[in-house]
């Protein structure tokens, strides 16, 4: 007999999609699914569609929270309901193929990890294909493959997109809570990170999402770093990440294993030293080189020209300004 698996839906005001992705997940080829929805007080006619489904489903439950908390508090209000012994987490304006359930569940139980993420194709708001692969796009391929045996997949940055991930449901007592003081680290991140720190990932990489972009995204394919037109913007961008990311490592430093406590530490204290440093900066290299060492040489000299030689690097970002351009 199959098991049971909770697909977890945080809604708000999603009412153009939501129909959609409501029927691609509850038409899977795995039958023993429970859909977990909770409403973030939806302004728009969501909570009408979803009692709808609520009504003519018994595998949906709907719960509608009484106050607005943010997406990432409702994220952890639909973990905290988890009963099965999996779960998966899903966006409200996707679209699942019908054997994406299945197939997770097959290689998790295949690799005997803890957690499965997997690509995406991503489409345009009526499904038609803008990039064949996110994670190709996102220059997140080779990271994957490199790291997906260590933490570090999903350390210096994220690599893991949540609505393709499944789980068990024991990874929830070492996720929770979920940070929420950095826009800079989301759910998806932390969720990957504590899993590798304490279990296993796996990666597959088929495409068993369609990721509709549509402008209003909660989290896209956009480069913001495309967009600046000045090196100093760009460096500010770079710095503020890796302040967001490492200030909220280290307000959870507890959750750390001992070593990377050290090195959450020393990186913290470099992104606020260097963020002074406005044209040359050599202190602190030993710190970004245990950080960047084991990425392409390009990446690791791109991103210390800019943070620590912004004026060197001016030339190479006009280059690369122009190069964009003409994409």
């Amino acid at each position: 007999m199959e098991e049971q698996i909770d697909i977890l839906l945080a809604t708000y005001n999603g009412e153009k999609y939501i129909k959609e992705q409501i029927d691609s997940i509850l038409n899977q080829t795995y039958k023993n699914i429970k859909l977990i929805v909770s409403d973030d007080c939806s302004k728009d006619g969501t909570v009408e569609i979803l009692k709808e489904y609520e009504q003519k489903d018994k595998r949906v439950e709907l719960h509608l929270l009484q106050e607005n908390v943010g997406v990432v508090k409702n994220i952890e209000f639909l973990l905290n309901n988890v009963q099965a012994p999996y779960y998966m987490l899903a966006d409200q304006d996707d679209y699942w193929m019908p054997e994406k359930v299945e197939k997770s569940l097959e290689k998790l139980k295949k690799e005997n990890a803890d957690l499965v993420f997997g690509d995406l194709e991503v489409v345009d708001e009526n499904l038609n294909t803008i990039y064949p692969s996110f994670n190709d796009y996102m220059l997140l391929t080779r990271k994957i493959k490199k790291y997906i045996g260590s933490y570090k997949v999903n350390y210096l940055y994220n690599s893991v997109t949540g609505c393709t991930v499944l789980a068990k449901k024991e990874t929830i007592d070492y996720i929770l809570p979920l940070p929420t003081t950095s826009k800079h680290l989301i759910h998806d991140h932390w969720i990957a990170l504590m899993v590798a720190l304490h279990g296993k990932l796996a990666y597959m990489p088929e495409k068993y999402i369609k990721y509709r972009q549509h402008g209003n995204n909660q989290v896209g394919t956009e480069k913001i770093s495309h967009k600046l037109n000045k090196i100093q913007e760009v460096r500010e961008l770079f710095i503020n990440v890796k302040l967001g990311v490492f200030g909220t490592y280290i307000e959870n430093n507890n959750r750390f294993p001992e070593n990377i406590q050290k090195l959450n530490k020393k990186a913290l204290n470099y992104f606020l030293m260097i963020q002074s440093k406005k044209e040359m900066n050599f202190k602190g290299w030993t710190t970004f080189h245990k950080l960047y060492k084991t990425e392409k040489f390009m990446y690791y000299i791109e991103n210390f020209l800019i943070m620590n030689m912004p004026l060197v690097s001016k030339g190479m970002f006009s280059l690369r300004r122009k190069i964009i351009r003409k994409q």
